[in-house]
This record gives structure tokens, sequence and C-alpha cells, in this order.
């Protein structure tokens, strides 16, 4: 059972996540791509999946879980997976070693794992480009229909807080568990465990990638987070059938060779994140890529930057039979 003590300054601090985290949703994600539980009919082609389509850029990421449960430091909320790295690498030095020596032990760590915690610039690349090449195989398709099963669920708890109060949120939220007012218990929740957030409040994260209860981190000085699936449940977009081999995509990658593919006329950095569902930032780092491999060029007029499609781009993208729209 899973209890979680809450003073008054708790109570105060209790907040739903008002949209999601990709990293937190990835970890989430993989975390029930090699979990043990049974997979049920919802997951069980949808881990199969996963597990065959993971990328070698990728396999840095089970050095980090030796044995099930990563290091606490990984487990950071942000907007984009920029964001969440950045936080990640603002861990205290004496944090990232406590951790990993709690979840390696005594036991041998790979070279670049002992980077880490020495504080080597190139192992913590390494764990930038893995959490990177994991998210566009897990996460980018579908990334779109996380975001409003994400705004669903968020506005479906702010209306019950708003109707019925914070204890009816938190019942309608985990069916099954009980709030006496100080403590939340969820009895099918294991290990036996109890949080006390002293203070620190409680931040309420739904996950569309893990079906069996409630992920916790509590790391202090923060917000205790609990990531929980959804209820009613909601399962994970479906798979999709195999697409016919893309040249392009596997050169390039998915989402920048669907940004070039998007650049049938000009469009700003605004307009290709607001069409490819990433950051501006995200964009703006695809098309410098692009741009230095001579397929597109960008202009600025004041604040507003346009990117078009090089000639060879075109040439590029006709190959594949037209460059519509997607």
């Amino acid at each position: 059972m899973l209890r979680i003590h809450f003073t008054a300054d708790d109570l105060a601090r209790v907040r739903f996540a008002p949209r999601p985290s990709p990293l937190q949703e990835l970890h989430a994600a993989l975390t029930t791509a090699v979990a043990p539980f049974p997979a049920g009919p919802l997951f069980g082609r949808w881990r199969a999946r996963i597990l065959r389509t993971l990328p070698t850029a990728a396999a840095p990421l089970a050095d980090l879980v030796p044995g099930g449960r990563p290091p606490a430091f990984l487990d950071v909320l942000g907007d984009t997976l920029d964001e969440a790295f950045d936080r990640i690498r603002a861990t205290r030095p004496e944090t990232v070693r406590a951790e990993l020596e709690r979840v390696y032990g005594a036991g041998p760590a790979p070279r670049w794992i002992r980077g880490l915690h020495a504080g080597e610039a190139a192992s913590w690349r390494a764990v930038r480009r893995a959490q990177r090449a994991a998210y566009e195989t897990v996460l980018a398709p579908v990334w779109p229909l996380v975001q409003d099963l994400h705004r669903d669920a968020f506005a479906r708890h702010a209306l019950t807080v708003a109707e019925h109060g914070l204890t009816a949120a938190l019942l309608s939220l985990a069916p099954g568990t009980r709030f006496d007012g100080t403590v939340w218990e969820w009895p099918a929740a294991a290990p036996d465990r109890d949080i006390h957030p002293a203070g620190r409040g409680l931040l309420l994260v739904p996950t569309f990638h893990h079906p069996s209860g409630p992920l916790l981190h509590d790391l202090p000085p923060h917000p205790v987070v609990l990531t929980y699936p959804p209820s009613p449940a909601l399962p994970p977009p479906a798979p999709q059938p195999e697409a016919p081999e893309d040249p392009l995509a596997a050169a390039l990658g998915r989402t920048r060779a669907a940004l070039l593919r998007l650049l049938t006329t000009p469009l700003t950095t605004t307009e290709l994140a607001q069409a490819l569902h990433i950051s501006n930032a995200t964009a703006s780092t695809h098309a410098a890529a692009l741009r230095s491999a001579a397929l597109l060029t960008t202009t600025r007029t004041g604040r507003s930057v346009t990117h078009t499609r090089t000639p060879l781009a075109d040439l590029v993208v006709g190959a594949r039979g037209g460059g519509g729209r997607l």
C-alpha cells in the first residue's frame, strides 16, 4: 500500500500538471516497455514494437537502469526535452554520485556511467543523444494525441475540484483509493511505502503509457511528483500499420523529413513548430541541421525567421513522389 501523508501546507500545494512533460512520459513508456508485469491486450503488441524498433543510439538508457529503478535525478519535468535535460544537467554532483551508487551498489558500472559520476561532458552528451533517439521512436509519432489526452484529463480534474473539492478530485483520479483529509491511501500500490511531502506539496501528472499504478518521484527539496494512469483508463495510441520504407526519413530522421515536406512554400519557425507539434527551439535546431546540409535557406525579417527549400531539397523530396503537405 502507498500512503501519502499531507500537512496543511501540502494540501495547499496540490497541483495538477497543466501540460504533459515529454521526458516524464518517455520514462513512463520505457518503464512499461521493459516492466515484468503482464502487458495485456492493450500494451502487448505496442511493447513488442517498441523493443524491436528502439534505435541503437538509445541503448545508454538501459545502462542507467541496471536493476529496474532509474536514478532519481532523471525524473524531471519540462515542457520540452531540452528544458528537461537542462534540469537534469543542473543536478548537484553529490546527488548524481549518490543516485548512481544507489542503482549500481557495489557492482561494476560501464565506463561512460563513471563519466557521469565524474561530471564528464561526453557522458552527459550520451544521455542527451539517447533520450532524443528514444523520444523520436516512442513518443514523437503520438505526441499530439498525448497532448490532447492530457488536456482532457486536466480539464476533467479541474472541474471536479471546482464543483466538489480536492477530496473528490483525488478519489476520482484513482478509484479504489481512500483519503481521510490527511492521508491518501492506494491499497493496490506496491511496495508498501509512506511518503511525507512535509510542506513541499504534490504534483499530479497523468501518463498514457503506464497502466499499472502510480510512479513516484520524491527528491527533496522539490515537490513530490506522482505520475498516474488516468481514469477512466485511456490506452496509448494503437500501433499504426508499418509504413512503407522511407529512405528520406531513414537518412534524415522522421522529423526532418517531415519538415522538408512541409516546405512546399516558405514557412516561419513558428509555423513549422505548430505543424510538427514540436517546440520552436526544436524546429530551429532541425532547420539549422538541414541548412548546414544545403537543403534549406533561412531569411530573417525583424524577429521572424522564414525557411525555404533549396533546389537540391526539391529534388530529394521529389524522388519520394512529391512534396505535398503532410
